[in-house]
C-alpha cells in the first residue's frame, strides 16, 4: 500500500493561545510580583563599569562586588546568574560542606548514628579559626559536632567528624575528593576538611552550589541542622554566621572566610510555593558587602523568575494523525517532565514547537519516539524533549488498508 507523509512543525507563543491548543493545563507557579534589581552596593555599579565586574543573567548585566558568583534554580537547575562561576578559588569555611555531605552519607548508610561519639584529638582541639570548643580526650556525639559545623563553622568540629568517619584526616580528605568525582565537581580538590587555606585547596562557586543542591536532595532526613540559629555546647552559645537563615530569607547552608578567599556565602531559599533558588557568592570585600549582597541578590531571584511546567507526567502534548491505523491519531507525551525557569513576562517572548513527521505510519507501539518538543525564546534557557508515542495504534487489516488508500485519493482525507 502506498504512503502520504509530510513533516510537519506546529509552532506558537507560549500565551494563552498556545496554552489552550498545544499545552492545555499549562502550569505557572506562584510568585511575587517582579521588581527591578535593589541599588547595588555604594561603588559597585562604578567597580563594574567597563571592567568586565557585572554578572550575566537572562535579563542582562547585573552589577556586584562578589568576584565570583551565581544563582541557581534548584527545581530546573536554570542559571539565573553567573560571574566566573567556573574558576576555581579559595572556597574557604564553605568546604565544610562536603564534610557535613559525608557525615550525612554515613548517617544515611547506617555507619555512624546522630549519638554516636567521636573522640576529640589533640589536633582537633588545638585547631585555630573559628571553633565549637570541643573538650580535648573527650566523646562529642555527631549530632552536636554537625550542629557545631553549620551554626559555629567550627574548624575543630569538622576535623572530629573527619577522623572518626575516615580514621585519619587524610584518609577523610581522600574520601572528599573522591566524592566530588561522583558528584561531577570538576572544579574542586580539597586539602582539608576544614577549608584552612592551602596550595590547592580550591572549588568554583558553580561546585558549591551543585553540593549544596545535592546536600538538600540527597539528606533531606537531616538537612534540618542547616536551619539551626543558635546552639550551645559546653555553656557557650553561638550564632549562626550565616545572615540570611538568621534573618529568615534562608533555610541554610554556610558561609566562609579566609584572606585569600575574601567574604563567602552559600545559601538557599525557598518560596511558599516550593520554588528553591540557591545563591553562592565568594571574594566579597567585607562582612556587610556579604551580608547586603546575599540579601540583595536573592530578593532579585525570587522576584523576577518563576518556575512552569511545560509538561507534565502523561500529559499529552498534540494529536498525530496515523496513516493506516485502527484509529486517526495518537497522543504526543514528552519522554520526561518538563520544567523551566523564566523571567516574569516570559509569556511575551517565548516560543514552543511541537515537531513530527505527519501522518505518522501504523503500526505505532507505546513509548515510540515520534518527534521532539522544543522551548526556545529570548531570558528562556533553550531546552528539547523527545515526544513519544501515549498508546498502541495497530495496523488496518488488508482490507481497511484498502478502502483507507482508496478513500484519501477520491476525498484528500
Amino acid at each position: 500500500m502506498g504512503e502520504v507523509r509530510m513533516r510537519i512543525t506546529r509552532r506558537a507563543a507560549l500565551g494563552a493561545t498556545a496554552g489552550a491548543l498545544f499545552l492545555p493545563g499549562l502550569a505557572e507557579a506562584a510568585a511575587p510580583l517582579p521588581l527591578p534589581l535593589p541599588p547595588a552596593p555604594p561603588g559597585a555599579a562604578g567597580a563594574a563599569a567597563g571592567t568586565g565586574l557585572d554578572a550575566m543573567s537572562p535579563l542582562g548585566p547585573v552589577p556586584t562586588v562578589a568576584r565570583y558568583a551565581i544563582l541557581v534554580d534548584y527545581n530546573t537547575g536554570a542559571t539565573l546568574l553567573d560571574k566566573n562561576a567556573d574558576v576555581p578559588n579559595p572556597p574557604s569555611s564553605m568546604t565544610k560542606l562536603m564534610t557535613i555531605y559525608l557525615t550525612f552519607q554515613a548517617l544515611k548508610a547506617g555507619r555512624i548514628k546522630l549519638d554516636t561519639p567521636f573522640l576529640v584529638s589533640k589536633r582537633a582541639w588545638r585547631k585555630g579559626g573559628s571553633k565549637m570548643f570541643v573538650p580535648l580526650g573527650q566523646g562529642v556525639s555527631v549530632a552536636d559536632l554537625i550542629r557545631g559545623v553549620f551554626v559555629d563553622s567550627g574548624n575543630d568540629a569538622a576535623i572530629v567528624l573527619a577522623q572518626g568517619i575516615g580514621g585519619t584526616e587524610a584518609h577523610f580528605v581522600a574520601m572528599m575528593n573522591q566524592e566530588a568525582k561522583k558528584l561531577g565537581l570538576t572544579r574542586s580538590h580539597f586539602m582539608n576538611p576544614t577549608g584552612w587555606p592551602a596550595p590547592g585547596h580550591v572549588m568554583s562557586v558553580r561546585d558549591i552550589a551543585t553540593l549544596c543542591a545535592a546536600i538538600i536532595r540527597d539528606f533531606p532526613e537531616y538537612y534540618h541542622f542547616a536551619h539551626d540559629r543558635v546552639f550551645t555546647f559546653s555553656h557557650i552559645t553561638q550564632r549562626n554566621r550565616q545572615p540570611l537563615v538568621m534573618n529568615g530569607m534562608a533555610d541554610g547552608l554556610k558561609t566562609g572566610h579566609t584572606n585569600a578567599g575574601g567574604y563567602g556565602l552559600a545559601s538557599s531559599s525557598i518560596t511558599s510555593g516550593g520554588r528553591r533558588i540557591i545563591l553562592v557568592l565568594n571574594g566579597l570585600p567585607t562582612w556587610n558587602s556579604r551580608i547586603r549582597e546575599g540579601i540583595r541578590l536573592t530578593r532579585w531571584g525570587l522576584a523576577n523568575f518563576v518556575d512552569v511546567v511545560v509538561a507534565a507526567p502523561a500529559q499529552v502534548l498534540a494529536q498525530a494523525p496515523v496513516w493506516l491505523g485502527t484509529v486517526k491519531s495518537v497522543g504526543l507525551v514528552a519522554a520526561r517532565p518538563l520544567e523551566v525557569t523564566v523571567p516574569h513576562g516570559w509569556r511575551k517572548t517565548a516560543r514552543i514547537a511541537v515537531d513530527f513527521t505527519s501522518p505518522v505510519p501504523a503500526p505505532v507501539r507505546r513509548g515510540a519516539v515520534l518527534g521532539r518538543l522544543i522551548v526556545s525564546g529570548p531570558g528562556v534557557p533553550a531546552a528539547e524533549v523527545p515526544l513519544l508515542a501515549a498508546a498502541d495504534v495497530p495496523r488496518l487489516g488488508l482490507a481497511g488498508r484498502a478502502l483507507a488508500v482508496a478513500t484519501h485519493f477520491v476525498t484528500g482525507n
